[in-house]
């Protein structure tokens, strides 16, 4: 397969969709509307919105298959792109509506929380594609809360093979926290045409 090809499920997904099947929404939907709905409730901060942002992006990609590029990223990373453009569209309308136009201090505030939840949508797509090896590692360190020992020793690894893992994976969410270039930033999550 070539390096660009996408992934054989994404192709078929978007035929699918884009002959209609209401059970490919279905499945999508299944598989990313979590996703859809944490980034939306993250940059929002507010769970009705929340749901009208996920409403909006399945009725948007069920209306709207052929807009999926493949070259751009998978299916996945196209979702989530789709869910930071709506919910920023939506967190700026809702600033603006409520601040009026005089409001340059809280125009700053806006971009912050906007970059912050940024930040936090690509460190949850690096966590999501690291090596399920790293991902383990880190879980067992941050999550539980075990040190590097208990964590070789839960990984069956060694201690010097745990703290590698844990290091590789540090070393990849230390990328969320920059600022979005074309090198950085993973699919989906890029700066908006």
């Amino acid at each position: 397969m070539a390096k660009d090809a996408p992934p054989r499920w994404d192709r078929r997904m978007q035929q699918r969709l884009t002959r209609g099947e209401a059970a490919a929404l279905g499945e999508l939907y299944d598989r990313f509307a979590a996703l859809v709905h944490s980034q939306a409730h993250r940059m929002l901060d507010d769970e009705d919105a929340a749901d009208q942002v996920t409403r909006e992006v399945f009725g948007y990609v069920w209306e709207n298959p052929g807009a999926y590029d493949p070259r751009h990223g998978s299916m996945r990373a196209w979702v989530a792109r789709l869910t930071h453009r709506r919910s920023v569209q939506l967190l700026r309308s809702t600033h603006g509506a409520a601040e009026g136009s005089g409001a340059g201090g809280r125009d700053e505030e806006l971009e912050h929380r906007v970059l912050r939840a940024t930040a936090a949508a690509r460190a949850d797509y690096i966590v999501a594609s690291m090596p399920a090896s790293l991902r383990a590692a880190l879980e067992l360190a941050y999550v539980q809360r075990r040190d590097y020992r208990q964590a070789a020793s839960d990984l069956g690894v060694t201690g010097d093979e745990a703290r590698r893992r844990l290091r590789l994976g540090l070393q990849l969410l230390s990328t969320a926290n920059t600022r979005p270039s074309a090198d950085t930033t993973p699919p989906g999550y890029g700066p908006t045409p």
